[in-house]
């Protein structure tokens, strides 16, 4: 991407470091509080604390600009509440499975059939952080959410902390089905696997996170270079390359993206901005719902 950006605007020197995990971001917050985050210009705003960040971000009415086409990123990518934070991003969890163990017809077709009988006790592996319950908060409400987060408990699913390990276990044929593993996490699994065994559904409604959410921090002191930053970021080449490299991460309200080509015509739950400020509350109330899992098996 920087070096995209850089053939596209060669008079501005541009340094791009990745920030990556809760603590990472715990600490960029503490500085930007502590006025020690002056070296920057633009910034990542992690989901996870949204409401740490607007105070601390240079108050550009982004989605103005882009309805009046001064910055050419879709206004649907853009804050409408606090109007100067881009999700140039985003993640859909679906259903994987490793096609040896279990056959396409008896996959779940829906988020409730995981609650069948035959999916009991180590059946299917579930992320002991409920993000994927979450995101079904928009279609579902958060009181059907949480009385369906119990009754994932009650079946007495594989606990794992991330897919990563636990879509490694499906290719070796540990286990043969989890519940909400980001699309692009299963089709980065897909690329390993020269069986073909591991497969995935799409199930309705699909779970939508934004994701790769930037702004101009307030303090920047080149806040219209970081202005073209996002705004390339947007654009169709960078859209591109966030597929490529994410990878399949540009946003579903992109078209033409992979997201968006695999959910066209499908019921979409979107964890959107109007939901990000209580993402920490549903999973609060989730994880309460789950209560202390002791699972025969933990990866």
């Amino acid at each position: 991407m920087r070096a995209a950006f850089k053939t596209k605007y060669p008079f501005i020197d541009i340094h791009v470091e990745e920030i990556d995990g809760n603590e990472a971001a715990q600490r960029f917050i503490l500085e930007m509080k502590t006025g020690r985050a002056q070296a920057w210009d633009a910034n990542s705003v992690l989901n996870a604390f949204y409401n740490e960040y607007p105070p601390y971000q240079k108050k550009f009415d982004l989605l103005g600009m882009a309805e009046h086409g001064v910055l050419k990123i879709p206004a649907t990518v853009i804050d409408p509440i606090h109007r100067n934070i881009v999700a140039v991003a985003s993640n859909i969890q679906v259903v994987a499975y490793n096609g040896n163990l279990i056959p396409p017809e008896k996959v779940p077709n829906s988020w409730e059939d995981f609650l069948k009988p035959e999916f009991k006790a180590g059946k299917f592996v579930a992320d002991i952080r409920p993000a994927v319950l979450s995101v079904l908060v928009p279609a579902w409400g958060l009181e059907k959410t949480v009385e369906y987060a119990r009754k994932i408990a009650a079946q007495q699913p594989i606990w794992a902390r991330g897919y990563t390990r636990a879509l490694t276990a499906m290719l070796a044929g540990e286990y043969g089905l989890a519940l909400g593993p980001n699309f692009g996490a299963v089709k980065r699994a897909q690329a390993k696997d020269p069986a073909k065994n591991l497969q995935y559904k799409i199930v309705e409604p699909v779970p939508v996170r934004l994701a790769g959410t930037d702004s101009v921090l307030a303090t920047a002191a080149h806040p219209y270079s970081a202005l073209l930053w996002l705004e390339f970021q947007a654009s169709p080449e960078g859209q591109e390359i966030v597929d490529r490299h994410w990878p399949y991460g540009a946003s579903v309200f992109v078209p033409g993206s992979s997201q968006e080509e695999v959910t066209r015509g499908r019921k979409l739950s979107v964890m959107n901005w109007d939901h990000f400020t209580k993402i920490q509350d549903y999973e609060k109330k989730l994880v309460e719902a789950y209560g202390f899992p002791s699972a025969d098996k933990r990866l």
